[in-house]
């Protein structure tokens, strides 16, 4: 492998032709971390919830595009979907339902348990790029998006390179050293493409809401967070040999996930800069329970046996309680009006 810059490095990791999300990855013990979206279909149905206020104020129209970027098994949106059908069953027949996702095999993935699912009941447009999509009204969605963008790596001035599979701090970047101290970073994560990925949002639907969810915090953290998920173990990507815990990043390259935590005011600059506002940064927790996921437990409790309540009640407690999925992920929002 020739001399890389650690963004390049890492977009091979995760996208390359044999990358780690290039496949359908499973949940469970030897697959994928578990997510808020594999913890509870509750979480999509808080989503549901607030496009449906959304409609109700006049902020979308009933012919919105419903986008989700980065869908990966399809979960989510359907969840939303099947939310819709509960709520508000006329918007499934108005409402456009868009996935935007590069790979081939995910794609059909998504229309396989789309149709397992709805049948033809919901009509599911794909693209591998926001920059494919033209529409007039749009609500946009993304769970654990921004911290799979690839990042360089910074230090005391100097940015990351990779020969093989090692990382030095050889490389002067303007750009990189300017985000650093931008966000007051001596070291860490930049990650790269937040910017273009707004601009592509920004062109793509003139009147739109964006929601996001993602691991980190808005001041960007004073050290390196870059780490690799392995069979549900969290490995720091700088440990020594011989430490605990040690793998080799070959043995690890394209066969893991590997992230970083999110800094989200780089994410909300982003957005500015695209012309996009930025409306509320707020903890996983509040930001569900403000959609009403617990109006939706009520409606749950009413209609099911108190073993499936209690059952669902659980999986609900999961995404909102700080100990759990609830404080350290947050959500971000964002208006083009």
């Amino acid at each position: 492998m020739p001399n890389l810059m650690f963004s390049e490095y890492m977009g091979d990791w995760l996208y390359g032709e044999d990358g780690y999300y290039s496949t359908y990855k499973d949940i469970g013990k030897k697959g994928d971390f578990y997510t808020a979206v594999s913890t509870s279909k509750f979480f999509g149905g808080s989503i549901a919830k607030h496009i449906i206020s959304l409609i109700d104020e006049g902020f979308l129209k009933e012919d919105s595009v419903i986008c989700e970027i980065g869908a990966h098994h399809g979960y989510f949106l359907a969840d939303v979907c099947e939310f819709i059908y509960t709520l508000r069953p006329k918007l499934l027949t108005t409402l456009n339902f868009v996935i935007v996702e590069r790979f081939d095999a995910l794609q059909e993935q998504q229309n396989k348990y789309f149709e397992e699912s709805f049948g033809d009941v919901v009509s599911l447009t794909h693209y591998k790029s926001l920059s494919e999509l033209s529409c007039d009204n749009a609500f946009f969605i993304a769970n654990e998006i921004f911290d799979a963008f690839p990042c360089e790596l910074y230090f005391k001035g100097k940015t990351g390179s990779v020969n093989g599979h090692d990382v030095a701090f050889d490389i002067d970047d303007a750009w990189v050293e300017e985000k650093a101290k931008k966000y007051h970073k001596d070291r860490g994560e930049i990650a790269r493409g937040y910017e273009e990925f707004a601009q592509e949002m920004a062109s793509s639907a003139k009147t739109f809401e964006f929601m996001t969810f993602d691991y980190g915090e808005m001041q960007a953290r004073p050290d390196f967070s870059l780490r690799v998920y392995v069979e549900h173990k969290v490995i720091p990507f700088f440990l020594e040999e011989g430490e605990e815990d040690f793998v080799k990043h070959e043995e690890l390259f394209s066969k893991s996930d590997i992230t970083y935590d999110v800094t989200f005011e780089h994410v909300k600059d982003a957005y500015e800069e695209a012309g996009v506002e930025f409306i509320e940064l707020k903890a996983q927790m509040v930001a569900l329970v403000d959609m009403g996921v617990l109006d939706l437990l009520e409606i749950l409790k009413e209609n099911v046996d108190d073993k499936i309540y209690k059952q669902e009640l659980e999986k609900v407690k999961m995404l909102i309680l700080p100990n759990f999925l609830g404080e350290r992920f947050k959500m971000a929002r964002f208006r083009n009006s």
